[in-house]
């Protein structure tokens, strides 16, 4: 066997996968212990989460790969692992993470047991092909039900209890013999080293020096410095300033072999011609035999939520801009486009795979650019049919269409997968019952978890149904859902006068049932939020041109008669009088400017 080959032989590619807080950023951790890739001066806890904003949540939003060398059996392998979101938001970043590897780690807390994400990340994992290593974590908590949560993967995994392992990620009990078995379990990568080069782009990002960094897996061939490089998908020449590893940090070497994970430092300037699923080949190879094969990477999921993204300072427009580029890059499965209103400016509509998606790139935004925002409340994509028979697509309050022209309606819809164990059973059932959906099926995982599935409008999904759930079953419940299509809808836009003029970055499209309420809210919330002006501010909701719901702001008054001491009672009256026709002619001439903090209130879901 040949020193190339022999190489590949002792390469295992793996990623760890879980639901969100399972203990997989803290496995991470104890994996770079005993592979000594950290030195233990340097180590802290989530280490390879890398940003502040993962710190705080708690979760991983970024996936980060980490380059370690294990001896097993006296022989020494290279382990390549991605560490890998949880959270349902996040799926993109384990799909593309699984493309890159040969193997998993499924590991399900002892505690809370398999939850919903659990077998999201399972069925994306087997549609791969990869090898399954179960593990149970946290088996040294007081209320952790080993033996039962055990048996419940293993009538998933439909294995023996006695493969899946019993681990303390935190004390590092049986740590060891969870990484003798991605050693011995997971197959070396496939492909030969003696063809030219085929790399799939899995993640990038933008260096000043060295313009986009590709993060990649080689399939086949090798890549070495200096080289002459080819992006097939956008048909980009490109030079390999720097090729490395990531132990975690970007570590520069000669030559990067078939198998292996790591960078390529592509000197291209342009984010958007480094696509995240491209092949990378050689540019000789691609010109001498047009353009080689591209590997079958992964399909860029369509965005489900819209939220609007204003700058609080006009001025800032330009700044956010480049901030959504240089996310995008990162972050390829949101999109975002220009738009205009008048009461806020410039901005854009962008469109993300959930709320917490949404919420992430505008915290990242904040910290990472200094940007101060208005959001819009977050909205789903509708599709209308007109009174001409064409179909529409539709993402906010301002492009819908009159009543009159509206032939139908349609809204995405998802089917809902929760589990529920027995002690949040009811609670669970309550709020799925209580939104606009219908139960499609109701099984049971082992003996403890009940498997509800739901089908439900988008819109409901993101109306802080997690929140309620999470807040009905004390946080016992969990869910996963996917978009299953469009379904007809009856549905209708509410608008919102201020001071008797339609302010349309107010409107909302809502259930013709809900709108009386939704109206009766909005106008209330609109009272307490907006400031006093020197008249009275009526605000009303209206469908079409029948006001549903009104609340008065009273005016602020100053008054007038104070400086008088004494004399005659008429002389007070012309003054009220006077006061009172000068705030009528104010009333029919001034536009009330709505302060941005205002529209932050408004659109956050209560």
């Amino acid at each position: 066997m040949s020193e190339r080959s022999l190489r590949q032989e002792h390469i295992r590619n793996f990623v760890i996968i879980a639901h969100v807080d399972h203990g997989k950023s803290t496995l991470a951790d104890r994996l770079l212990d005993i592979t000594g890739t950290i030195e233990k001066r340097k180590m802290q806890e989530q280490f390879l989460d890398l940003m502040p904003l993962e710190r705080e949540k708690g979760i991983t939003i970024k996936m980060q790969p980490v380059r370690m060398l294990y001896r097993h059996k006296s022989v020494e392998y290279i382990l390549n692992l991605i560490d890998t979101p949880g959270h349902v938001d996040f799926s993109y970043e384990v799909s593309r993470s699984l493309a890159a590897v040969e193997g998993a780690i499924l590991l399900v807390d002892a505690a809370k047991g398999v939850q919903a994400q659990t077998l999201a990340n399972l069925r994306l994992a087997k549609q791969q092909g990869l090898a399954i290593i179960p593990a149970v974590n946290k088996i040294d908590l007081p209320s952790a039900r080993t033996e039962e949560v055990a048996q419940e993967l293993a009538e998933m995994l439909q294995i023996q209890k006695e493969e899946i392992f019993r681990i303390s990620a935190k004390q590092g009990l049986n740590v060891e013999e969870l990484l003798g078995a991605v050693v011995e379990r997971v197959p070396s990568p496939q492909g030969s080293a003696e063809v030219p080069l085929r790399a799939l782009i899995f993640d990038s990002l933008h260096d000043a020096h060295l313009g986009v960094v590709a993060h990649v897996r080689v399939m086949e061939g090798e890549v070495k410095q200096t080289d002459k490089l080819f992006l097939l998908g956008s048909k980009t020449p490109a030079f390999a300033k720097e090729v490395g590893y990531f132990i975690p940090g970007r570590e520069p070497i000669p030559v990067l072999h078939t198998g292996e994970i790591g960078y390529i430092a592509t000197g291209v300037k342009e984010s958007d011609k480094v696509r995240i699923g491209d092949t990378i080949t050689e540019g000789s190879h691609a010109k001498t035999q047009s353009y080689a094969q591209a590997l079958p990477g992964f399909k860029i999921p369509k965005p489900v939520v819209f939220v609007s993204f204003y700058p609080e300072d006009p001025n800032d427009f330009d700044v956010l801009r480049e901030g959504f580029r240089k996310l995008h890059l990162q972050d390829p499965s949101f999109t975002f486009e220009q738009e205009f209103r008048d009461a806020l400016g410039r901005g854009f509509r962008c469109g993300f795979l959930g709320v917490l998606h949404s919420e992430i790139i505008a915290e990242r935004l904040k910290r990472e650019f200094g940007l101060e925002l208005v959001l819009s409340r977050p909205s789903v994509e509708y599709q209308i049919t007109d009174t001409r028979g064409r179909e529409l697509l539709v993402k906010s309050a301002g492009d819908w269409l009159d009543p009159s022209q509206i032939q139908q309606i349609k809204e995405p819809w998802a089917r809902v997968e929760v589990l529920a164990p027995p002690a949040a059973f009811s609670g669970t059932l309550q709020v799925l019952e209580a939104a606009e959906g219908k139960q499609v099926e109701m099984r049971y995982l082992g003996d403890q978890t009940t498997v509800l599935v739901y089908e439900f409008p988008l819109r409901e999904l993101i109306q802080n149904l997690h929140d309620r759930l999470k807040s009905a079953s004390s946080g016992l419940a969990s869910l996963e859902y996917e978009i299953i299509g469009m379904q007809p809808a009856d549905l209708v836009k509410l608008d919102v006068l201020v001071a008797g003029v339609k302010r349309e970055e107010l409107s909302q499209i809502v259930p013709v049932g809900r709108a009386y309420q939704e109206g009766k809210v909005l106008v209330a919330k609109l009272k307490k939020l907006l400031p006093k002006q020197l008249f009275v501010v009526p605000l009303q909701a209206a469908l079409g041109g029948k006001i549903i719901a009104r609340e008065t702001i009273g005016a602020q008054r100053r008054d007038v008669t104070a400086p008088l001491y004494g004399g005659d009672v008429t002389r007070k009256r012309k003054l009220l009088e006077r006061q009172k026709e000068g705030k009528k002619e104010l009333a029919g001439k001034a536009r009330i400017r709505i302060p941005a903090r205002v529209f932050l209130e408004i659109f956050r879901n209560e």
